[in-house]
């Protein structure tokens, strides 16, 4: 039988990838997401107790997105223009063993991950937790504490100028796809 610590430590431990991933798109900087990750789950290991259940996933990544913003708040939100590592981040799995398939796929995540880059926090935020890291709509609403349709809208929003953001970057996109800015 595991103690109430091993318990808590696993159940945290399988949300790193995912309290990762939106500390870094929030901060912008490898390194301030490794602290921002480290001192979340010190501060949710510290508060495990007052868990009331439901998704700890949501939970976690509520802790992580706060400590994210005390960061960005106390550097006065510095980073902004820091490029998002693709060789740490890639994911050569979904690629095929043909060198141009695999460029032609490389130069699509990075421009999907530049175009997001480009985005307002707080539409970046709410598309990394519900694209990237799938939670519902209701999960985002406690993360973040936003109502439900402010989350909704967000992302909406989100979701518009991710295209436009994609549209400007490959011209050649609106002309492959049909979509039009106009």
């Amino acid at each position: 039988m595991q103690s109430l610590e091993e318990t808590t430590g696993n159940q945290l431990l399988s949300h790193l990838d995912a309290a990762y991933n939106l500390a870094r798109w929030l901060t912008r900087d490898e390194h301030d997401a490794e602290d921002v990750v480290q001192e979340s789950y010190m501060r949710a290991f510290r508060r495990f107790s007052t868990f009331k259940g439901g998704n700890g996933r949501a939970w976690l990544l509520t802790i992580v997105r706060n400590c994210s913003y005390d960061l960005l708040k106390r550097n006065g939100a510095r980073n902004v223009d820091c490029e998002f590592d693709e060789e740490i981040h890639a994911t050569n799995s979904m690629f095929s063993h043909d060198p141009e398939v695999a460029l032609m796929g490389q130069e699509r995540t990075a421009l999907v991950r530049n175009a997001l880059a480009d985005l307002p926090t707080e539409q970046r935020e709410v598309l990394v937790l519900r694209e990237m890291e799938g939670l519902s709509y209701n999960e985002i609403a406690s993360a973040t504490g936003a109502p439900l349709g402010t989350v909704m809208s967000r992302l909406s929003r989100a979701r518009y100028q991710l295209q436009l953001n994609l549209i400007a970057k490959a011209p050649s996109l609106s002309t492959a796809t049909g979509v039009s800015c106009a």
